[in-house]
């Protein structure tokens, strides 16, 4: 239940924990206005998103990627940071989130103070040719093209650009990886927030702090598959937040 009191609990474990970590997903990015994927009004709801992300599929036509994702994700510039997002960020800056864990690639949680961010499905921050080596374009960059109609090219040998992020068909970024998994089974506190834990491997990061005794509490607006395993699940973000901000600026 989201009551005070269980939310009061929360930040009792926060303060207490060792090694507390947080591991996010899409669903903490909604309150920014950004949708989610799998949420009930996620954007598998009304587009082939495993079409956008297929790796095949961009190497057969980069346009259909770049035309679909223009509005959510080319315009991630102009979205700000939710209470989520500023609340994690104060709790690392206060020593007690030793790091985040994410899924989510439109760098909000960097926009809200946080530093030691682990984003185990790659990052919008480069753009990078598929042929040539060493050959980059930024975010700011690649999105300034897009917005108005393009695609980002590679300056030497012409063919369209890639986002560093992981699409279907590709390795999650080896560093990043071993990173999270790091970071999960030292955690003896993690704070799920806003992910359907349904795909992996990123999904098995709250099942490393599990078997190495670790707790964990789910914060999401539909069931996980941990539901049963965590100490604590909650439903709304917002209200979850809100109290936690007020608990961390008395």
């Amino acid at each position: 239940m989201d009551t005070k009191e269980n939310i009061y609990k929360i930040y009792d474990l926060i303060k207490n924990a060792k090694h507390f970590v947080t591991f996010t997903g899409a669903g903490v990015s909604t309150l920014s206005g950004i949708r989610d994927f799998r949420g009930k009004n996620g954007l598998y709801n009304d587009m082939d998103a495993t079409k956008i992300f297929d790796l095949d599929y961009f190497y057969k036509d980069p346009a259909f990627y770049y035309n679909n994702t223009r509005s959510f994700i080319y315009n991630l510039d102009e979205k700000e940071p939710s209470i989520v997002h500023t609340v994690l960020g104060d709790l690392e800056k206060q020593g007690f989130l030793k790091a985040l864990i994410t899924q989510n690639i439109d760098l909000l949680h960097q926009k809200g103070g946080s530093k030691n961010v682990i984003e185990i499905h790659g990052s919008l921050v480069i753009h990078y040719c598929l042929h040539c080596e060493n050959i980059k374009m930024s975010f700011e960059e690649a999105s300034a093209i897009v917005r108005n109609g393009g695609m980002p090219k590679c300056s030497k040998c012409g063919g369209i650009l890639k986002p560093a992020i992981t699409f279907f068909g590709e390795g999650l970024p080896a560093d990043a990886l071993q990173e999270a998994i790091q970071e999960s089974l030292q955690a003896d506190l993690m704070l799920v927030l806003g992910t359907s834990l349904t795909v992996y491997p990123a999904a098995g990061m709250p099942e490393y702090t599990l078997r190495n005794g670790g707790k964990i509490i789910i914060v999401n607006n539909m069931p996980t598959p941990l539901d049963k395993r965590a100490l604590l699940c909650f439903e709304n973000l917002e209200t979850v937040f809100e109290e936690l901000n007020k608990l961390i600026n008395k």
